[in-house]
């Protein structure tokens, strides 16, 4: 593999990142500039809706280190959070779906307006498509501001496979990731599957990621 070609690469891409190695791309800007310009939002109710490893739990992440607050999940969500959310303006509920306590979440939604905080929940799809039975509940989704994650454009599937690969300590020619590029699936989580495939067969041929190698892994 050619080092300078990874020099080059590293180069380039890392200007994009922000924040932890958050890579800022046409699939994720609207997000990141949403949550940089708190609190001038619109309401104080934010939906981010994006696919499994799309980045929502690192965006949100980046939003408390920068605004503090705090981040609990949506599954595990009890009534003895409602008081410790008490000495908090910002609040982050993560991973919100039909499976949960939907009187719990709906007085948590209460207390956020009564009390003028701020709340950003973090859903697989749009908070208004989550098929909610209390007929409340499903009206208070509508207060929300909502923001999605798009599926990954080229530039981030560069640098998504560019960074999971150097953090693995492996370098690759520019052309084998357009070879990848043009081929894999626009899924993040294909994305990661792949660079964990690709490496685990890597250390079991014993050999350096090649077209081949690259190919079989795609075809699997």
């Amino acid at each position: 593999m050619k080092d300078l070609d990874q020099q080059i690469l590293k180069f380039e891409y890392d200007k994009n990142f922000k924040n932890e190695d958050f890579y800022i791309s046409k699939s994720n800007q609207a997000v990141f500039d949403i949550l940089e310009r708190w609190p001038k939002w619109e309401k104080n109710f934010l939906n981010i809706s994006g696919e499994k490893f799309s980045g929502k739990t690192h965006l949100v992440s980046i939003f408390i280190k920068k605004f503090k607050g705090i981040k609990l999940e949506a599954n595990s969500f009890s009534e003895i959070y409602l008081k410790d959310i008490k000495t908090h303006q910002n609040i982050i509920l993560e991973n919100l779906n039909e499976n949960i306590n939907e009187k719990l979440i709906y007085t948590l939604f209460n207390i956020i307006e009564q009390e003028n905080k701020y709340l950003i929940v973090t859903s697989l799809k749009p908070i208004v498509n989550l098929n909610f039975q209390l007929t409340d509940l499903k009206s208070r989704t509508k207060n929300f501001l909502l923001q999605n994650i798009d599926k990954p454009d080229d530039e981030l599937i560069y640098a998504l496979i560019l960074k999971n690969l150097s953090d693995r300590q492996i370098s690759l020619d520019k052309k084998l990731i357009d070879y990848i590029i043009k081929r894999i699936d626009r899924s993040y989580g294909k994305i990661f599957d792949f660079i964990y495939k690709i490496d685990q067969m890597s250390l079991k041929k014993k050999k350096s990621i090649n077209f081949e190698l690259i190919r079989n892994t795609l075809e699997e």
